[in-house]
């Protein structure tokens, strides 16, 4: 059976950094995932999500991407954009979940597709709180969560009872 990981990264005390957190916490709210997804909140960790991720079939990882594009903008990275996007640091995190994928690259277990999902950030300082803005957009960057997942597969049911607006 195919193995999807989601996994959601960013700092929850520096405003729209927490954005990855707060998507995956969303997605599991709000849809019934299958067995073979697995979602993780990887906060700010790096080599620690190893085992986590080795040898997946599908890695999304979900950010506040900074590519200088309007606030709330939906930025997805696929590719050879992946590996740039964490050369260039338009994550605000350190480099540690960068050492992560090339430590599993040069193991060969480097999930078989990467893609980076995310908002442009409108504020990254201190606070636990998202900008209205990301607020707005985080409905947008789920169902583009269950969208990548769907085209691949997975079905994911709408979780009626949790689900936003009901």
């Amino acid at each position: 059976m195919k193995k999807a990981v989601v996994l959601g990264i960013g700092n929850i005390l520096m405003g729209d950094d927490g954005l990855g957190i707060a998507a995956v916490e969303s997605l599991q709210r709000d849809y019934r995932l299958p067995a073979a997804v697995e979602v993780l909140d990887g906060g700010t960790a790096g080599m620690e999500l190893l085992e986590a991720i080795e040898g997946s079939d599908f890695l999304l990882v979900v950010d506040a991407i900074d590519a200088q594009q309007k606030p709330g903008s939906l930025i997805r990275l696929i590719d050879d954009e992946v590996p740039i996007f964490f050369r260039r640091h338009l994550s605000p995190h350190g480099i540690s979940f960068p050492d992560a994928l090339a430590a599993l690259e040069l193991l060969g277990r480097l999930p078989h597709e990467v893609i980076v999902l995310g908002l442009q950030p409108q504020s990254i300082a201190l606070s636990m709180e998202l900008s209205p803005t990301i607020q707005a957009q985080l409905p947008l960057l789920v169902s583009s969560i269950a969208e990548e997942l769907e085209k691949r597969g997975w079905r994911l049911e709408p979780n009626r009872a949790n689900a936003r607006g009901s």
